[in-house]
């Protein structure tokens, strides 16, 4: 055991110098990290490695000298295997980052689809079609799906306010109007068109957000923000245009969405206009109102008729 010791340290001794010229030639040929300076090479390899190596020979001394050719081959390897083994660890603990800030912004987006959603809102299940349903509610449904699949919830609850809207448009319009009047029919078209707009806007927020899918803006300021003073002028101002266009998107996809709230004013303010019309259809209060003079009438006939009899 001892003479492996006494060979390992040997072969890494022997290994440090070439590995330390590599590494003056290139840091991130010698070094695990993305960012490599010629500083970490000195140390890693012109103090650190060197001390390890002493501290073994020294152990090794207690058997004497007599180094074992397997140490000296695990001590040229030693370097590699090193190398190899922290970058897929650091490759691993990157990924798992990566994977945990994903799940943060899709949290994130899950709570601001929260806070943007409505009382009794009616949601279309983006997993499955709504059956016999029309053309204006299958293109919210699609829309809604896209964005699902996109990620992007807080874009997706538009989809179902402009669904709770539609059918509660619709109701109201059966309600005061017959579904054989012309005006029913006319006004039911002007709101199955104002949704059309709607699903093209939605349409439209969906290439946007899948243009912009890609571009991991996170990862792309924690790379400016750790390397942004060693990396190149040229790389760098590849990122900032990077970021620049992940902006741009999220500007567009802002107007977007203003351009729906208009859409889902008029949309109120079409239920509210039409729920205070009298038609002169009969209602219930008036019925009933009706029927209790009704039993009135028939009570105080009774009174009469039990005093002559």
């Amino acid at each position: 055991m001892l003479d492996f010791l006494q060979g390992l340290a040997y072969g890494l001794w022997v290994s440090c110098m070439p590995w330390f010229m590599i590494g003056m030639f290139d840091p991130r040929l010698a070094l695990p990290a993305e960012v490599a300076r010629r500083l970490q090479v000195f140390l890693r390899y012109g103090v650190a490695a060197p001390f390890i190596g002493t501290l073994l020979f020294m152990t090794s001394l207690w058997g004497g000298f007599g180094a074992s050719l397997g140490g000296w081959l695990a001590g040229l390897v030693a370097v590699p295997v090193e190398l190899f083994l922290e970058r897929r660890w650091r490759r691993w603990r990157a990924g798992r980052a990566e994977r945990q800030r994903a799940a943060a912004r899709e949290r994130e987006r899950a709570r601001d689809a929260g806070e943007r959603s409505e009382r009794h809102l009616v949601t279309l299940d983006p997993q499955r079609a709504p059956f016999g349903a029309d053309a204006v509610v299958r293109g919210l449904w699609e829309a809604k799906k896209q964005l699902v699949e996109l990620q992007r919830p807080d874009l997706a609850v538009q989809a179902d306010r402009f669904y709770t809207r539609y059918n509660r448009a619709l109701e109201v319009l059966g309600e005061k109007f017959d579904s054989r009047e012309v005006t029913f029919e006319r006004a039911r078209g002007l709101v199955a068109e104002a949704c059309g707009g709607a699903i093209e806007t939605l349409d439209a927020m969906v290439s946007v957000a899948r243009g912009s899918a890609a571009i991991d803006v996170e990862f792309v300021r924690g790379r400016l923000r750790r390397e942004g003073a060693i990396i190149d002028a040229a790389e760098r101002d590849a990122l900032i245009r990077r970021l620049a266009l992940a902006d741009e998107s999220e500007r567009k996809l802002a107007e977007l969405g203003a351009g729906n709230e208009a859409t889902l004013t008029a949309l109120d303010d079409v239920v509210v206009a039409v729920s205070r019309i009298d038609t002169g259809r009969p209602q219930a209060g008036s019925n009933t109102e009706q029927v209790l003079q009704e039993l009135r009438r028939f009570a105080e006939r009774a009174g009469l008729y039990g005093r002559k009899s």
